[in-house]
């Protein structure tokens, strides 16, 4: 911690906190990746879209010191995965519909604002934290694996897996890095034939969650430190290594590899991945949905739904 010490006191626990969600959640990555390998090897994962794009010039094939490094929601999946994972627990009654409610307008609010306020992350932790404490890791991910086929197969960007997919051809290693649960990340990345995930890292006790994190979500930061991390401990060269995402938030990570993609991205990663020449994908359909960073596809009227139902709730508030 001395070399923290030229910040302030708050700053320094934010860095601190980053630096203990990345090394969690690229800890919990090496462990699920390695017990994931057998099934990986003998299990054929999900088959691509036929209609993949343009094969990218990178990667180099047969380059063991490189691996790729995805963002999830909105990268390589349309909306966010803890909103379809929320709407997945809802639908088997693991909480009632005020907290819905609540839920989408935390949802809405980081979409149209735009603004990580801190009051509405730390709201949103609660909620999530408080909805699965008591209950068993191994439950959640028998739940998740349902959840997946229900909610998440069809909103898997084809263009995006098939970048993922140019990565395993040449023989590298991929990673989920977000700040979805882990355990839901994994699930996501095993369906999708990738390496592992980095995600958020909830405590558990004796298999059970506590309602507490480890450290704090994996966000901004805290992917770039995770994703550092997995690199030291698995020998990767990070000038060799790719990274992608959609969103400002993961500059940090995209900015520590030699090879940054900007996909689907917002208009502050657009005009920062065009002032320093990074590689542009868009695989969206709507201008307008591009503009707003809204998803664009078919099949996400809830989140639509959810979020005109939080705009109201908060005027009526007002």
């Amino acid at each position: 911690m001395a070399a923290l010490g030229w910040l302030t006191p708050r700053r320094r626990s934010a860095t601190a906190r980053s630096v203990l969600a990345g090394e969690a959640a690229a800890e919990a990555a090496r462990k699920t990746s390695a017990e994931d390998e057998s099934a990986l090897l003998t299990g054929a994962p999900d088959q691509a879209s036929d209609q993949a794009p343009e094969e990218p010039a990178f990667p180099v094939a047969g380059d063991d010191r490189a691996a790729a490094f995805f963002d999830l929601d909105n990268t390589v999946m349309q909306g966010a995965a803890i909103f379809h994972f929320g709407r997945g627990l809802y639908k088997r009654k693991f909480f009632e519909r005020r907290e819905l409610t609540r839920f989408a307008w935390q949802q809405a609010w980081f979409r149209l604002a735009g603004v990580e306020d801190p009051e509405h992350m730390q709201d949103a932790r609660d909620s999530a934290l408080s909805i699965v404490k008591g209950h068993r890791v191994s439950e959640l991910m028998s739940i998740g694996e349902e959840i997946y086929d229900e909610y998440m197969a069809d909103r898997i960007w084809p263009g995006t897996r098939a970048l993922a997919q140019a990565h395993l051809d040449a023989g590298q290693r991929v990673w989920l890095v977000t700040a979805a649960p882990v355990e839901t990340a994994t699930i996501i990345a095993r369906r999708l034939g990738l390496t592992g995930a980095l995600g958020t890292v909830a405590e558990s006790v004796d298999g059970v969650y506590t309602g507490r994190l480890v450290g704090e979500p994996l966000h901004g930061p805290a992917k770039a430190e995770a994703v550092r991390a997995l690199a030291a401990a698995e020998g990767l060269d990070l000038e060799r290594c790719a990274a992608y995402s959609d969103s400002h938030n993961d500059i940090p990570m995209l900015s520590l590899v030699g090879h940054p993609y900007a996909i689907n991205p917002d208009t502050k990663l657009r005009k920062h991945a065009r002032s320093l020449d990074w590689r542009l994908r868009d695989y969206r359909t709507g201008r307008k949905a591009a503009k707003v960073g809204i998803p664009a596809a078919a099949g996400v009227g809830a989140l639509a739904g959810g979020t005109a139902a939080a705009l109201a709730l908060h005027r009526r508030r007002r």
